[in-house]
Order: structure tokens, then C-alpha cells, then sequence
């Protein structure tokens, strides 16, 4: 990293540098390494069933032996539709093991969207298991030639679910048998820390998902980077914590900062295949010490009936990411629990390493922290990116750092837009303060342009989390005749809340937003539309205005 000002140094634990250089090492050696630490130990939690670190060691040995007797060679594309199972781990490490790049499927596209992926990548072999259906829907992928053939994973192997299904036979179908392979690492394939290791296609606001290219060093880059954050600040205890898994793996957040750190770090992570409140409040009574999770789940858990009493003493770290954490919710929270519920701000282009907010500074409430050891963050004008902005002006968060992706899978065009003096434009709005935090206040593509204001939904999403009746929200613009766009706020409200009209939305929101940032419009629905991964989604609000509009264009001609 070239030497420059980095005003957040001031706020690092004793003996941590921002520019220190980041170890990096091939992903598939963390198992390997963990197991000879910490053979006997207990890796997974699922379903009751614990997996110790030599056994999942030696399960990934044999997954990678499966991999090379399909013919699966370095370089290969292997795509996981898997939700949070063992079968993840077990697969994604094989695989890296074998030589190939993994490729990451959501269970919860649809199947067009799947079709893309699978396309895109070039992925010849899908791994999926049989459970809620997976295995029915990978078969007709196999079936129709969008992919070459599958493993299935038997998800009778962890215990019975209610979920499991039958295993499909056809054609190219086969189960992932994980019957005894040696355990010498001398078979593994040795990568350069530059090869691909996952695509890890992200969930853009239009059109199909892309991928962004993330090599071997960039995941452990990033891995790197959290763990010298977390042992430094004292959140993180090798050998000893026990970390709740709700994320999904098929995603970046769960996959670098909680299974592959934790892995790396001998951590027990309780893998748990969906989130639900009052089994995660029992998880946690039960000895679980972190909990990472998106904004969604912690409102959650703040809504759940006897939140108040229940016993959380062992939860030492109460982490969001993912979306930004309403400061409002972050309060009720912290009220509740005397818990202040930590985060940052990443992206899949970055794995997802960016920023992370140190424990103890109330009045940065809003902002996304600091940037992470060895990574490094810049302000740049929005015409120019070129040009580095001083402190305290807005314009669009620049980032580099070896955990920066290489581009995306075949768009040379945005990888020439999205990269500008070796750094990558991130696509967020916000500004730096003096004291070297930063600050978003919305995403470039999310940003209204009102009567030639820029207008941040963000702000004012964040403005309305403050009506106690208020749970969920999100702000988008929408066509103003005069003032070009103007905001439209869709809220979801609490159990047994009062109706919410405009005028007192926009009554409560007299002197906390501007009359330029005022909604215009409205709208209450009984739950509001999420990505694959939970998070709070724009896309779906954005397509049903756009179709008003047009009906109401339509109507008129």
C-alpha cells in the first residue's frame, strides 16, 4: 500500500498498522491448517450432529478425490447450489482442493436466473443436496443441458429433516459419496495466489448478476484483514468462540467473515440452515458468544416477544453488516441488550473487506467505521474520480487493497469503468469526517435528483426508522412533473400500530429531513421485498413504479 494520511490510524489497538501487509495463502489450506491444531475439536454444529476439524479434514479430501474422478481439473468451474448445510464447506474446500473455481448458485433464484449463472461461468458440474427441493430443481438444470451433471449431497447424512426429499436419479446424476480418501495434503492441487478461486456473482439493481473475480488473494487477503481487526480489538478468541451462523454461505458476508475466519481460527460455527429469532435467543442462552448478522435479523430479535428477559450474557460480539443498521434500531438494541451491535460496510468486489466501526464512539453511530488493516479507502469526486476530495465532502468511496476483486467475469467494459488510478469505484455516496470515519449516504444508482438537489433515500430512510411506529422502510424516487423526482417512502409497521397517513409521516419528519428530501408519496404494505440473502430490496418497489407509470402513460395517450 503507497503511503498517504490515514487519520484512522489514530484509532487502531496498540501495534496494529492500516497499511500493514496482509498474509495470503491458498483458501483450501485453512482446514488443512486448523486441523492440525485443532483435530478433536468441534468445527460444525448442525442439526445437533458436531463435525470435528480432522473429520471435516478428511471429508474435504474425499470431496476433492469425488471432484477428480469426474474429471474436474484445474482451473474448472464447479457451481454449489447449496443453502447452509456441511455439504457447503465440504464441497467448496474439495473443490478449491481439486483445482477448481467455485462457483456460487443462490437457492433462491429463480431458475432463468440460475440458467445465467451457470451459462456465464461455464460451470460443467453442479453440486446441490436434497433438500427443500434443491435436488428436484438441479436435476431439471441437468436434464434440459444447461449443466453437464451434478452431485447430490444426502441430507439424511446430518439427521432427517422434515425437508429432506428423495435423491433424484437421471443421466449425469450421481451422490457425493464421501467414503475414506488419504489424508495427505501432497495430492492437493497448489494454486498461485492469483488464480481464481470464486466467482461470486453479486445482486445488481439491473439486469443479470455478475461476477466478480476473486482470486486466492484476495479471499484470504480479506480473511487476513478481519482477523487482525478482531484479535487486535479483543473481539475474537481463537480456539474458544462459538459463532451462530444464519448467514448464507452463498453469500460474501458469511462466507469470508464467519466461515473462513472462524474455520482459520479453530471457532465452532453453529451452522443453522434458517434464521428464526427465538431459536437463535435459544442458541445464545445456550453458550453461542457471536452473533453476525444483517439489520433484518436484528429487528427481528428485537420484536420477539420476551426479548427483554431473556439471558444473553454469553454474546460478546453482536455484529450487522450486509445493509446499513438503522441507527434508530442499533439504539433499541443496544437499550435492550447493553449490547452496542458492531458492522462496517464491504461489497462481494472486495471479499468483502472495508470498513469495520471500533467499539466506544456513540457520536459515529452512523457511519460505516474505519477502513480495515491493510485496506485502503479515498473521496472522489463524482465527475472526476480521479480527483481525491478533501475531508468533509461528498462523492463516491474509492477502495484498493490486495482483497480488491480483479473485475468482473467477462464485462471488460465495466472493468474499465468501475476502476479509475488503481482504485475501484465502489458505486456508494458518502464523505470522510476529520477524525478518518466514514460516512454513506446512499448508493450512486439510488441517489434522487430533486429540482437539481441531490437527494439521498438513505437519510431520510434513517429519518423515518425514528417514528416508533415505524419497523421497516425504504425510499426510492419516482417521477415528479416538477421537480424531475421526487421520494416515495413504503414502510412496513409494527404489530398493532396505529395508520400511518403522508401527512403525518411527513409531519414527523418536519425539521429531521429538508423540504426538498419530504416524501411525496406513501405507501404501507404488510412486508416489504428482500434479496436472496434478506436484505432490504429496492429492485422489486423500482419495477412496480415503473409499471404504474407506464399504465398511467398508456391511459392517457
Amino acid at each position: 500500500m503507497v503511503a498517504r494520511d490515514m487519520p484512522w490510524q489514530a484509532h487502531y489497538p496498540p501495534g496494529l498498522r492500516a497499511d500493514v501487509a496482509l498474509p495470503a495463502f491458498p483458501i483450501h489450506d485453512i482446514v488443512d491448517r486448523a486441523a492440525e491444531k485443532w483435530g478433536e475439536k468441534s468445527a460444525i454444529e448442525f442439526r445437533g450432529r458436531t463435525i470435528s476439524y480432522a473429520v471435516l479434514r478428511d471429508q474435504i479430501a474425499a470431496a476433492a478425490e469425488r471432484f477428480a474422478e469426474r474429471g474436474v481439473k484445474s482451473g474448472d468451474r464447479v457451481a454449489l447450489l447449496l443453502p447452509n448445510t456441511p455439504w457447503h464447506p465440504i464441497a467448496f474446500f474439495g473443490a478449491l482442493k481439486a483445482g477448481a473455481v467455485v462457483v456460487h448458485l443462490s437457492p433462491l433464484d429463480a431458475p432463468r436466473v440460475l440458467r445465467h449463472k451457470i451459462a456465464d461461468s461455464g460451470a460443467s458440474l453442479l453440486v446441490t443436496t436434497n433438500f427443500d427441493g434443491l435436488a428436484t430443481l438441479a436435476a431439471g438444470l441437468v436434464a434440459d443441458g444447461t449443466v453437464g451433471g451434478m452431485l447430490v449431497g444426502d441430507d439424511a447424512l446430518w439427521s432427517d429433516s422434515v425437508d429432506t426429499g428423495a435423491l433424484p436419479q437421471g443421466s449425469g446424476i450421481q451422490p457425493f459419496d464421501l467414503r475414506s480418501a488419504p489424508r495427505a495434503a501432497a495430492s492437493a492441487h497448489i494454486p498461485d495466489l492469483d488464480d481464481l478461486a470464486l466467482l461470486q456473482y453479486t445482486g445488481g439493481t439491473t439486469g443479470m448478476p455478475k461476477a466478480a473475480q476473486l482470486t486466492h488473494r484476495n479471499l484470504s487477503s480479506a480473511v487476513s484483514s478481519y482477523d487482525l481487526w478482531y484479535t487486535g480489538n479483543g473481539l475474537s478468541r481463537p480456539g474458544e468462540d462459538r459463532v451462530l451462523l444464519f448467514l448464507p454461505l452463498f453469500h460474501i458476508y458469511g462466507l469470508t467473515t464467519v466461515l473462513l475466519r472462524g474455520l482459520r481460527n479453530g471457532h465452532t460455527i453453529l451452522l443453522r440452515s434458517r434464521f428464526d429469532p427465538l431459536a437463535a435467543l435459544d442458541d445464545i442462552e445456550a453458550g453461542a458468544t457471536s452473533l453476525p448478522g444483517v439489520p433484518t435479523m436484528w429487528i427481528a430479535l428485537a420484536q420477539t416477544p420476551g426479548f427483554e428477559t431473556r439471558d444473553l450474557s454469553s454474546l460478546r460480539l453482536a455484529a450487522s453488516g450486509g445493509a446499513p443498521m438503522p441507527v434508530e434500531v442499533a439504539r433499541r438494541v443496544a437499550a435492550k441488550t447493553g449490547l452496542e451491535v458492531l458492522g462496517g460496510w464491504g461489497m462481494s468486489e472486495t471479499a468483502p473487506a472495508g470498513t469495520n466501526r471500533p467499539a466506544g464512539y456513540p457520536d459515529k453511530a452512523a457511519s460505516i467505521g474505519i477502513p480495515l488493516p491493510g485496506v485502503d479507502l479515498r473521496i472522489v469526486a463524482l465527475d472526476d474520480p480521479c480527483r481525491a476530495l478533501p475531508t468533509g465532502k461528498t462523492g463516491e468511496l474509492a477502495v484498493r487493497g490486495p482483497n480488491v476483486t480483479t473485475g468482473y467475469h467477462n464485462r471488460p467494459d465495466e472493468n474499465a469503468a468501475c476502476f479509475a488510478d488503481g482504485w475501484f469505484l465502489t458505486g456508494d455516496i458518502g464523505h470522510m469526517d476529520q477524525d478518518g470515519f466514514f460516512f454513506i449516504v446512499d448508493r450512486k444508482k439510488d441517489m434522487i435528483i430533486s429540482g437539481g438537489f441531490n437527494v439521498y433515500p438513505q437519510m431520510i430512510e434513517q429519518a423515518i426508522y425514528e417514528h416508533a411506529d415505524v419497523e421497516e422502510v425504504l425510499v426510492i424516487g419516482i417521477p415528479d412533473a416538477y421537480r424531475g423526482e421526487s421520494a416515495k417512502a413504503f414502510v412496513k409497521l409494527r404489530a398493532g400500530a396505529a395508520p400511518l397517513t403522508l401527512d403525518g409521516l411527513r409531519a414527523f419528519l418536519e425539521g429531521r429531513v429538508g423540504r426538498h428530501e419530504m416524501p411525496v408519496a406513501l405507501e404501507i404494505r404488510a412486508a416489504l421485498p428482500r434479496t436472496p440473502v434478506g436484505k432490504l430490496s429496492k429492485f422489486e418497489l423500482k419495477q412496480d413504479e415503473r409499471a404504474r407509470s407506464a399504465a398511467v402513460a398508456s391511459q392517457g395517450a
